[in-house]
């Protein structure tokens, strides 16, 4: 028989009464909350004795993805790693004895990774837990009490919350959300909440986060667990669907790195009391249930990606971000934040090392301090060996455990006109060294600027500031090996304030992404004339750049749009719009197309072809495709009397291989355009280069 769904969503039950009581949630430790408590913990104890429970099998289907996401605030959700899609036959037998067998993996390599998940993770959770939590083979979480054990009555704090009425076709079931939060939140505890069954205080659903005392690596962030009972028989609450989220973040010089394991599980084929010989559980309790080979030839249907769960490269998913929300406010904040060292401050390699033509080559070095509270410092140097000039940056933040921050930084350094990078910083660095071929436009920037803002896990993330400036333009002073470098742009000598807003949303599923931008400031500058400072008026502007993909068939649509303009009185060189490039322009000059309004819009086809596969050892297989990507691009600049003004096009194929992480680009412009040919990586790794 299949089990009937019991959760806040209950999309699986015929008729449906979701009347909602709202207790005051306040109360802990109320005398009905311990009552239901101690009735939940009583049942756990006899550990389902009186229910006439004595075994069942099931079968369990399951992914396990690991992801990645880097970038300060992680800002765009994470990336697709490595994705296992496991199939495993559950057996159980009273009081707690189980077997998993695994009967069928297969997997699929997006990205280089070696990782190798703990065995507990290939199988489901038992039995809601034992009394005392373990997971990652007690790696992760250890020694836990659990909220529903004799040890956890004296450990938790308990209130009801909600409450919720199914009726089914021959009787109502109550179900009563209670809130557990730890006495101490210094000590391994979880957090959370658990749905009981009012009449019989069985348990049907728990939601648990873990204070940071309980994750045994120092480096995990978070670790959350969701786990769904099913009713089964009219009578059994068995498991029907468990998600687990753990990730663990670092850093990769001073650039912000995370890592996430997504479990997902889904228990279906239910059969109680089938007579299981005490044979069955014996041993190790997950276990290969076929050889190697047998197991890598389950027949699973369809392609794994295809069949990979819609949301899991969200962010967070939904439940389980309710969890983590639920668990920062039920204690304090700095209970779950990692406590994070002294460390370097170098964000990418580019921080390290850089070649330009106006500093030569450039040697940084920085160092960020935890100072409590939420408080960090961070200060940033650079020395250019060509131009004999250092660049400084320091900055004092804090930063709130839900994403709220507010920024202090003073800099002596360099801006880059323009809206768009064309090119990555290491190859930026080679190409300016070896061929003169320098995809920056910088001058001098001095900046003062206190500024605020929210980043949340997913949502919209925004940012406003209050800046004073002084600005100046850069001479070249580097001699590259081969070629002559181009002059820097003839920015104007200012100085004066600026009010800037930005704002950013990105949304993704498996088969589709979509990544909105947007920023926005107004200024009002005295300029330079080399005699005094004349009053510049007020000047306004605006970017919007909008990437999607979208999976059509057998390839995937990309589509990049950007948007910039001014709008005010005099307008200084280095506040136009720019386009022309690898990205905004193919088959034209880096910032060929300058002017106060631009637009760029690019369209690519990408569809995989086959090609030789390569081995990397323990980091898996380069797959034996190829990435074609045939792309068209068009620029329209409002540059009156110039050149630059009007429309270009351009077209070109891009080839991408080594994981899709290597890219080449051939392309040719239209009108004042040229052949050009490219080599670079993707782009999401070039905040890190």
């Amino acid at each position: 028989m299949r089990p009937l769904r019991l959760a806040l969503a209950c999309g699986l039950v015929p008729i449906v009464l979701a009347a909602q009581q709202r207790p005051d949630t306040t109360a802990w430790n109320s005398a009905a909350t311990l009552q239901l408590v101690d009735r939940a913990i009583a049942r756990r104890t006899a550990q389902l004795a009186d229910t006439g429970l004595v075994d069942y099998t099931a079968r369990a289907h399951g992914y396990l993805t690991f992801l990645a996401q880097v970038g300060d605030g992680f800002p765009d959700p994470p990336r697709v790693m490595k994705t296992d899609e496991l199939m495993v036959e559950v057996y159980w037998r009273a009081p707690d004895q189980s077997k998993q067998r695994i009967i069928g993996r297969r997997d699929t390599l997006l990205l280089p990774t070696d990782i190798e998940y703990h065995r507990d993770h290939l199988a489901i959770i038992q039995n809601n837990f034992p009394s005392v939590i373990r997971l990652g083979d007690g790696d992760e979480v250890r020694d836990v009490p659990h909220p529903l054990s004799p040890a956890g009555r004296g450990a938790y704090d308990f209130a009801i919350g909600d409450s919720l009425t199914i009726r089914t076709n021959d009787r109502n079931i109550d179900v009563v959300m209670v809130r557990v939060r730890p006495r101490d939140d210094r000590l391994p505890r979880a957090i959370g909440a658990v749905f009981i069954e009012r009449a019989g205080a069985t348990v049907v659903r728990m939601a648990f986060s873990f204070t940071r005392a309980a994750l045994r690596d120092k480096y995990l962030e978070d670790v959350s667990v969701v786990l769904e009972n099913g009713l089964v028989d009219g009578r059994f609450w068995l498991p029907y669907r468990q998600e687990i989220e753990i990730r663990r973040s670092g850093s990769w010089f001073d650039f912000p790195s995370r890592g996430i394991i997504r479990g997902r599980w889904e228990i279906c084929c239910v059969t109680p009391n089938v007579g299981l010989p005490s044979a069955v559980t014996a041993g190790p309790e997950v276990v290969l249930g076929a050889t190697p080979d047998e197991v890598r030839a389950f027949p699973f249907a369809g392609a794994i990606l295809d069949r990979l769960p819609e949301d899991v490269t969200l962010s967070t998913d939904a439940e389980v971000r309710a969890v983590q929300d639920a668990a920062r406010e039920l204690v304090r904040a700095e209970a779950l934040r990692r406590v994070r060292a002294t460390n370097p401050a170098a964000r990418a390699i580019s921080d390290v090392v850089r070649v330009n033509r106006v500093e030569g080559l450039a040697i940084g070095a920085g160092l960020r301090q935890t100072l409590g509270a939420g408080l960090e410092g961070v200060v940033r140097g650079r020395y250019g060996t060509a131009n004999r000039r250092g660049a400084l940056n320091a900055a004092l933040a804090w930063r709130r455990a839900d994403g709220v921050h507010v920024t202090a930084r003073a800099s002596d350094d360099f801006a880059d006109a323009g809206d768009v990078a064309e090119v990555s910083g290491v190859r930026n660095s080679l190409a300016a060294q070896e061929f003169g071929a320098d995809y920056t436009n910088p001058y001098r920037a001095r900046v003062a600027a206190l500024g605020a803002g929210f980043a949340p896990a997913d949502g919209w993330r925004w940012s406003a500031a209050v800046e004073h400036r002084q600005e100046r333009a850069l001479a070249v002073h580097a001699t590259p090996a081969t070629g002559t470098y181009e002059p820097t742009i003839p920015a104007a000598a200012l100085q004066g304030w600026r009010f800037g807003v930005e704002a950013s949303r990105v949304v993704t599923a498996v088969r589709r992404s979509l990544s909105l931008r947007a920023s926005l400031f107004a200024e009002r500058d005295r300029m330079d004339d080399g005699a005094q400072l004349g009053d510049a008026g007020w000047l306004g502007r605006g970017a919007v750049s909008v990437e999607a993909s979208a999976k059509r068939g057998a390839g995937t649509l990309v589509s990049s749009t950007l948007l910039a303009g001014l709008v005010g009185g005099i307008t200084p060189p280095q506040r136009l719009v720019r386009l022309g490039g690898p990205v905004s322009a193919p088959g034209f000059a880096y910032h060929q197309f300058a002017g106060r309004v631009g637009v760029s819009q690019r369209v690519e086809w990408q569809r995989s072809v086959p090609f030789i596969p390569l081995r990397l050892g323990r980091f898996g297989r380069v797959p034996s495709v190829l990435t074609l990507a045939p792309f068209a691009t068009a620029v329209w600049m409002d540059s009156p009397g110039t050149a630059a003004h009007g429309w270009r096009a351009s077209a070109g194929l891009g080839v991408l291989t080594f994981f899709d992480q290597l890219r080449v680009d051939v392309a040719r412009g239209g009108r004042g355009g040229r052949w050009t040919v490219g080599v670079d990586v993707s782009r999401p790794l070039w905040p890190i280069l």
